[in-house]
């Protein structure tokens, strides 16, 4: 009877011992599901990779561009608001024509340029339309920049062809030239009388680049 006892008590102890066995391996194991895939790094890894950042990345006030120097503007264009004009015919004719000077002058307070031609044409008086064709231009001077201080000319040769030469003109008495400064939409007007040719297939004038007087 005491030997039974004995043996019961063992398988209870053995089967015991094997149960506690079980749930301390299943309490220690991790389930698959929380695994992350995720590095995690160390307070000093994290530190060291700050300052690296920290040290390549270039500064705003680096970065930032630096404004480009500013340049000076030059003489603007002579307009007609600061110029007057006149003309200078002691250059002669030859074969019916006129050879004159347009003399621009700046009668601003600063200086000007003048570059390439004047707009020019006859017309009934100041404040006319122009009549006929307006000047042809004369390229056989090459054009240049003509920097004018105030007080100071340029010049650009104007040729009048008379009008009567030509058997289709359609005569028109003209009270002067209207003239359109380069680059400009305002005019200047010299009372010169001229006849013109109404006709707008008859150039009576031409006109060539400007060039220091």
């Amino acid at each position: 009877m005491t030997a039974q006892r004995i043996n019961t008590r063992l398988v209870f102890t053995t089967a015991a011992a094997a149960a506690a066995l079980l749930l301390a391996g299943c309490g220690t194991g991790t389930p698959q599901s929380q695994t992350s895939s995720t590095p995690v790094s160390s307070p000093e890894t994290s530190a060291s990779q700050s300052a690296g950042a920290a040290a390549t990345a270039p500064s705003a006030s680096a970065s930032a561009s630096a404004p480009a120097p500013s340049t000076p503007a030059g003489p603007g264009l002579c307009k007609a608001a600061g110029l007057t004009a006149t003309t200078d015919a002691t250059g002669g004719g030859a074969a019916g024509s006129v050879y004159m000077q347009l003399i621009l002058t700046n009668s601003g307070t600063e200086p000007c340029r003048l570059v390439g031609f004047a707009g020019v044409s006859l017309t009934a008086d100041a404040n006319g339309a122009p009549i006929g064709a307006p000047a042809a231009r004369d390229e056989s001077t090459p054009s240049a920049e003509v920097l004018l201080a105030p007080g100071q000319a340029g010049t650009a040769t104007l040729r009048y062809t008379q009008a009567r030469n030509y058997s289709d003109c359609t005569l028109v008495h003209a009270a002067g030239f209207r003239v359109y400064p380069p680059e400009d939409t305002a005019s200047l007007f010299i009372a010169e009388p001229h006849d013109a040719c109404s006709n707008a297939g008859i150039n009576v004038l031409t006109i060539g680049a400007f060039t220091g007087k």
